[in-house]
């Protein structure tokens, strides 16, 4: 009985080993069985390569100078961000006013410039016309038809004429011809003299006003200039120079009205002095002429 228990103990520990160890083979038999056929066999791993010393970078080529290529984007312009145009855009109703009004002073002054000059010119043309053609006609009615018709001449040789025909009719003769006719050219010299005179008042008080209408500009934008300043916090030198520049240049702008129409004003009264000089003396040789004294022609210097 011993014996045949020994036997029975020993073959089931050899039962128990052989399953313990036959699970695992049984296992990798499976494994081996599911794996598809084709499949290469796993590779052997291989030593990592050491990295490679860090080489540096190629420099970057320039291109060449020279123009830009077609197709390449233009290289972008940068604006003035001072100028009239941003006087215009930043100033307020005031500044636009004053920049407007020096504007109106500055084409007036031009153009009554420009007309006085041509006005001067035709005067002195007709002193020509005259010294040509009138002293040549028989008497004053026909030296005064032959002259132009808007002509300042003829129309004092017409005054002088009317004036004689007037003095004639009259009954009580208080006045001699002499006087009468000497009241009448001077009537007719003042409205040529006033005529010349037309415009030149514009021009003195131009030359007289506008710097300090500039001026005015000028010290508005700076106050708010300033005051923007000082509300942003700001008191750099870019945030200073640019409204201040925009500023004074109201004062330039008042300047360079004011002084071509002061030039232009005294250049104006010596031509007018001239041409006065030239009507005064047709009048006075009209004069004598009527009376019947003659015409003595006068020596310029």
């Amino acid at each position: 009985m011993k014996k045949a228990r020994s036997y029975l103990n020993q073959l089931v520990a050899a039962l128990l080993l052989a399953v313990m160890l036959g699970a695992p083979i049984l296992t990798m038999l499976e494994a081996r069985a599911q794996a598809p056929k084709d499949a290469p066999p796993p590779a052997e791993a291989k030593p990592a390569a050491p990295p490679a010393a860090a080489q540096p970078a190629p420099a970057a080529v320039q291109p060449p100078p020279g123009p830009a290529p077609e197709g390449a984007p233009a290289r972008e312009t940068l604006e003035n961000p001072y100028g009239l145009e941003a006087l215009w855009k930043q100033g307020d109703f005031v500044s636009r006013g004053t920049l407007i009004i020096l504007v109106i002073m500055s084409i007036g002054s031009w153009y009554i410039g420009i007309v006085k000059y041509i006005e001067q010119a035709r005067l002195m043309k007709d002193h020509r016309e005259a010294d040509a053609k009138f002293w040549k006609a028989k008497n004053v009615h026909d030296g005064a038809a032959s002259l132009r018709e808007d002509s300042a001449f003829r129309f004092m040789a017409e005054e002088g004429a009317i004036a004689v025909k007037d003095h004639s009719a009259m009954p009580k003769r208080e006045l001699d011809l002499n006087t009468w006719l000497a009241m009448s050219l001077d009537r007719a010299i003042d409205v040529i003299n006033n005529r010349l005179q037309t415009g030149l008042a514009f021009l003195a008080t131009v030359g007289s006003t506008a710097p300090f209408v500039g001026l005015f500009g000028t010290v508005w934008g700076i106050y708010h200039a300033l005051t923007a300043i000082g509300i942003a916090g700001q008191a750099s030198i870019d945030k200073v120079a640019g409204p201040v520049g925009e500023a004074l240049i109201m004062t330039a702008l008042g300047l360079a009205v004011a002084v071509p129409a002061v030039l232009g004003y005294n250049w104006l009264v010596r031509r007018n002095r001239v041409a006065m000089e030239q009507v005064r003396r047709f009048g006075s040789a009209v004069q004598m002429t009527l009376l019947g004294g003659g015409h003595t022609p006068h020596k310029t210097l």
